[in-house]
């Protein structure tokens, strides 16, 4: 019998979804709120009898194992392993391919952990660091914080004693291997941070390098690498304490590292979780939604934290949570506050919604380009997946500004679209890769691919397009070499680059919609190529601004007074050329025939 099969025998699905549904009998069957959908009427129903559950409004069904691998967001080994250990079966004798797999990672990681805490215990030096940093050691030990020697190999040699297979440490990514075929720690002379999955197993570790080991070649913080039992884009630190709060509470408290989320707990916030130094993703939210309806966000508060709660906001929003942000004050982070007795507890309290945080951003009168703020804000309102949000916000927006909703909503639609797909590059980005790749695709791609299309059907176009083809995506210009055979002796020649299948893919595409989609007559054709031309150069140019306010940045925050001015000039010269590229697209406008209303609009 499989180990699948073994489990469900001794696992009563009723008991088992008890801990996770609200549940009451009807008939021989038992029925819930689905909690992969909204809805007020229960239609998941569970079938003690068949040991399956179906919910007739999403049309979701299956077995314990479906179950648990859809509210999870986890992978069948990992339901496998943790069925296993609730029915008291033993993978490692009836499955030992699955064992050898996958069930030797979650030992070594265990074991790992435990040689970490013992050198932890060993070293006062670690303790007293910890202790500095505000942990008490009852975090310390209900985390399981250790800390890796600071040798080549120590850990790797404590591993191999205890019976472990090089190969299976290395694909634990406990150790890794040099050029000469060495075999070294991954961690040493660090604080160790156990990050353990939903359901408290240990799948990896951060590692927070001690100040005495600190130098500017390597990072403070490293985490192990996605293996096959950790994906850093789906596990929270610390969501295996804080999940039944966060459920209780319908809120969950995001912040950024180890030791944020560590003050949280300690300061009274039992609903946190921390993303471990990745971006909040729609792996992380696909956790989260069948138990919390809010986010609260508490990031660092430095120009990077801030841009990181605004691409959270966004992608909440767009996803149908309610989010707040947490004013830290002067704090630089919340670890940071921690410091301040009661200070997280309260913030967190009185965290602000989003749209007032936004509108305490963009409308505080520190913009003197107001227009350009509040159109910031209407993409924010645009991207809200309810329309009742967005008119809520809309109504705000009214009130903070003075403007009517009706002007606000007309100035929000041509926002979004002049962010949309342009209409000359929709219709063949639409039939060539369908909607869900081309909604992937940014809009510089699919203007060049709207260029290559016209070039593909018009010879007399491609003189118009050297000058810009520098302006076009890597892949796209390289398709444009294969495709016309147009190169300098410094690149690549067709047949190289027709070895890529992607690039290849892309002239497939190209080829197979030109005879589709180009109905206009040469000259209206060649009308539209001057103003994909021109679109070409725009996006361009804005992905440049782009990298130049970074480098700004970084001048600034050195203090490189040479490199500022010279980054500052290179922008002028930048956004001059984008605002004379906007008025010949604004004067081109109106007579022009090609393109419909809503370009004009535009």
């Amino acid at each position: 019998m499989q180990p699948s099969e073994r489990i469900k025998e001794k696992i009563n699905i009723v008991d088992f979804l008890r801990s996770y549904l609200e549940m009451r009998p009807a008939g021989r069957n038992f029925k819930a709120n689905c909690p992969f959908h909204q809805e007020k009427t229960p239609s998941f129903i569970i079938s003690p009898d068949r040991q399956i559950w179906h919910c007739f409004g999403c049309g979701l069904g299956g077995d314990v194992f479906k179950f648990l691998m859809t509210y999870e967001n986890i992978e069948f080994y990992e339901a496998l392993k943790i069925l296993a250990e609730k029915a008291g079966v033993e993978l490692k004798n009836l499955s030992s391919q699955d064992y050898r797999q996958f069930g030797v990672l979650y030992e070594i990681n265990e074991v790992t952990k435990d040689f970490y805490y013992k050198q932890l215990v060993k070293s006062q030096n670690v303790k007293s660091y910890l202790s500095k940093r505000g942990l008490h050691e009852a975090t310390i030990e209900d985390f399981e914080i250790g800390y890796a020697p600071n040798d080549f190999d120590a850990t790797s040699t404590h591993l191999l004693k205890s019976g472990y297979k090089i190969d299976d440490i290395l694909r634990a990514g406990i150790v890794f291997k040099t050029e000469q075929g060495k075999y070294g720690d991954r961690f040493r002379g660090r604080v160790m941070f156990p990050i353990h999955n939903h359901f408290g197993k240990i799948v990896g570790f951060t590692g927070r390098v001690l100040p005495e080991y600190d130098n500017p070649n390597m990072g403070k913080y490293i985490n192990s690498p996605e293996t096959q039992i950790f994906n850093k884009s789906k596990v929270m630190y610390g969501y295996w304490k804080t999940k039944q709060n966060i459920r209780e509470n319908k809120t969950a408290v995001l912040v950024e590292g180890q030791m944020d989320f560590l003050m949280m707990w300690q300061s009274g916030i039992k609903n946190a979780a921390a993303s471990s130094g990745t971006a909040l993703t729609i792996e992380h939210l696909k956790v989260l939604k069948p138990i919390a309806e809010t986010v609260v966000i508490a990031y660092d508060n430095d120009e990077a934290g801030k841009i990181a709660t605004e691409r959270a906001l966004d992608l909440l929003g767009a996803n149908d949570f309610k989010s707040a942000v947490v004013d830290l004050g002067s704090y630089k982070d919340p670890a940071d506050a921690a410091a301040d007795k009661d200070f997280l507890s309260v913030a967190v309290a009185s965290a602000k919604p989003a749209m007032q945080y936004y509108f305490s951003r963009y409308l505080d009168g520190s913009t003197s380009d107001r227009k350009s703020a509040i159109r910031i804000i209407l993409r924010k309102i645009a991207r809200l997946y309810s329309q009742i949000d967005q008119s809520d916000f809309l109504r705000e927006l009214s009130h903070s500004t003075g403007l009517s909703e009706n002007d606000l909503r007309a100035e929000m639609e041509k926002v979004k679209a002049d962010d949309e797909t342009p209409r000359t590059a929709a219709p063949l980005a639409g039939q060539l890769v369908g909607a869900s790749v081309s909604a992937k695709a940014s809009r510089l791609e699919l203007v060049a691919l709207r260029v290559l299309g016209l070039l593909s059907v018009n010879d007399a176009l491609r003189p118009l397009a050297v000058s810009h083809l520098g302006f076009m995506p890597e892949n796209y210009r390289l398709a444009h070499i294969a495709m016309f055979g147009e190169n300098a002796d410094s690149q690549p020649d067709a047949e190289t680059v027709l070895a890529d299948p992607a690039i290849k893919q892309l002239i497939d595409f190209v080829s197979l919609g030109s005879g589709m989609v180009f109905l206009t007559t040469p000259a209206n054709q060649e009308e539209e190529f001057k103003h994909l031309l021109r679109e070409l150069e725009l996006e361009h140019l804005k992905q440049k601004t782009d990298d130049l306010k970074n480098q700004i940045r970084i001048a600034e925050s050195k203090g490189n007074e040479a490199m500022l001015t010279d980054k500052l000039r290179e922008f002028d010269v930048v956004s001059r050329r984008m605002q004379d590229i906007r008025r010949n697209k604004s004067s081109e406008g109106k007579n022009n025939k090609f393109y419909g209303k809503k370009d004009q609009e535009n």
